[in-house]
């Protein structure tokens, strides 16, 4: 049974792909390799959209690889091609996307539905140990109930 797990194991990993980068698309240079492969991890596939461009194999995302390493060969700097890839595709197109006034409300939620959960759970056991026990019943709300429970 170890043995078929084993060769199960071995038969998926060589199967998927460790990463999606082509070697027609390694630069020579280790060093802006290096860069290219650091700033694609930064980048989303705007097909896959939960993967960066370094693991998609979708067109697009080797077309971005492409032009990541283009600007990085022409010398721009990585915060250029970054910011050069944003002015075409948008923010979406950072998996962390940056902290800035118009994104202020996607860092913040977290910490705003934390407190927000918290004041509910306050109120709602506050309430809860506010209610009044009802009175007892009396004797002959007692004796009512009695024959309606009766069969």
């Amino acid at each position: 049974m170890i043995r078929l797990l084993i060769a199960l194991f071995l038969l998926l990993a060589s199967v998927a792909p460790g990463f999606a980068v082509n070697p027609d698309e390694v630069l020579a240079d280790p060093a802006l390799e290096a860069r290219a492969r650091a700033i694609s991890a930064q980048l989303r596939c705007m097909v896959c959209q939960n993967q960066s461009i370094d693991d998609s194999n979708a067109e697009l995302a080797k077309d971005l690889r492409l032009l990541v390493r283009e600007r990085l060969k022409n010398g721009d700097s990585d915060e250029a091609v970054i910011s050069y890839v944003v002015s075409r595709y948008g923010e979406f197109v950072l998996l962390n996307p940056r902290l800035e006034a118009k994104t202020l409300v996607l860092w913040g939620m977290p910490a705003i539905l934390l407190v927000a959960g918290i004041i509910t759970l306050v109120v709602a056991a506050r309430r809860r140990g506010a209610r009044v026990p009802g009175a007892p019943l009396s004797a002959e709300e007692k004796e009512r109930l009695d024959r309606l429970l009766r069969p």
